[in-house]
């Protein structure tokens, strides 16, 4: 898929900022689990840069496209393919960190989706389009993979991404009650949308 500025295909040297995005993008979520890999004198950032810098994972920069501004990277979007739930995960649900369960729950849901794993712009590059704009991508990238729908999750408490993406033609499919932890601020419940690919 040809892309045009103000994006771009992530490449390896964009593996901080996107770390940095996935921060915003997963609301404590990423921090928390960064830091339970993070050895001595290591940052949790460090840990989700070396992450996103990895060829052979789902949360890579081969599965990103990037927004620049002024030659900034401004926005994120990752996604990918959701595979067949592996049966020794779901059967392993309970070694999975509690506040993570709802999540793999959900995603095990759609497999063969285009999962939208993350969509984040820098706070004060907010409300320019950005988003919406990888959100468009996403269907082009979902088509090219040759998957049928789209998928994403998000807070139900989380109020402006949930319009944004009832407004984009995404649906409620299902959701589960979040576990409380410390590292996010809500308590309700975890969505799963869907919609199909745009023609």
């Amino acid at each position: 898929m040809r892309l045009s500025p103000p994006f771009r295909r992530a490449r390896k040297e964009d593996a901080r900022a996107m770390a940095e995005l996935l921060e915003i993008a997963a609301e404590g979520i990423a921090t928390w689990l960064w830091q339970q890999s993070a050895g001595p004198g290591q940052s949790p950032l460090e840990v989700g840069a070396a992450r996103a810098a990895r060829e052979d994972a789902t949360f890579s920069y081969r599965n990103a496209v990037l927004a620049e501004r002024n030659g900034v990277v401004a926005a994120l979007l990752l996604a990918y393919p959701l595979p067949e739930p592996d049966p020794a995960e779901v059967a392993a649900i309970e070694d999975v960190p509690p506040l993570l369960r709802p999540l793999c729950e959900l995603e095990w849901q759609v497999p063969g989706s285009f999962y939208i794993n993350a969509l984040a712009a820098r706070p004060d590059l907010q409300g320019q389009g950005l988003g919406s704009g990888l959100l468009d991508i996403a269907d082009g990238l979902a088509a090219e993979a040759g998957c049928d729908r789209l998928s994403i999750q998000v807070f139900e408490q989380n109020c402006g991404a949930v319009r944004l993406y009832l407004r984009r033609g995404y649906s409620i499919a299902d959701s589960r009650p979040i576990i409380a932890h410390p590292c996010y601020p809500y308590d309700s419940n975890v969505l799963l949308l869907t919609r199909p690919v745009a023609a």
